[in-house]
């Protein structure tokens, strides 16, 4: 891909995977939204994967060079939101992914391939 965006995009793709976090899908915003570039999507069997798949993407933020500028939903631990600027991550249980079907919501945003940076 090439740049710094991309370079955070996988590597937070490959953080998440690496953490056991499923479905994982990957929206291009660019040019839907002003808040990000990318929008990331996954969810997790319990909260205690939900919280370490969390800090495996903001660790992977950081090499990056990426501060998460905000990570929302950790006292409730149904939905986390981690702000990484350009990449925006969402880690649900599965209830709560299913309830709010963000993928629904940005159905005119394309799918972003990953399976380069998926472990099968």
């Amino acid at each position: 891909m090439g740049n710094k965006v991309e370079e955070l995009l996988e590597n937070v793709i490959k953080a998440a995977d690496g953490k056991r976090a499923q479905d994982i899908i990957v929206l291009d915003m660019k040019g839907l939204s002003i808040m990000s570039d990318y929008n990331v999507i996954t969810h997790a069997s319990n909260s205690r994967l939900i919280n370490a798949i969390a800090d495996a993407v903001v660790e992977a933020g950081r090499e990056t060079g990426y501060e998460a500028e905000s990570i929302e939903g950790k006292k409730t631990g149904n939905w986390l939101l981690i702000d990484l600027g350009s990449v925006i991550v969402h880690i649900f249980s599965e209830e709560e992914r299913s309830h709010y079907q963000l993928e629904g919501l940005w159905s005119e945003a394309n799918s972003v391939d990953i399976s380069d940076w998926l472990v099968d």
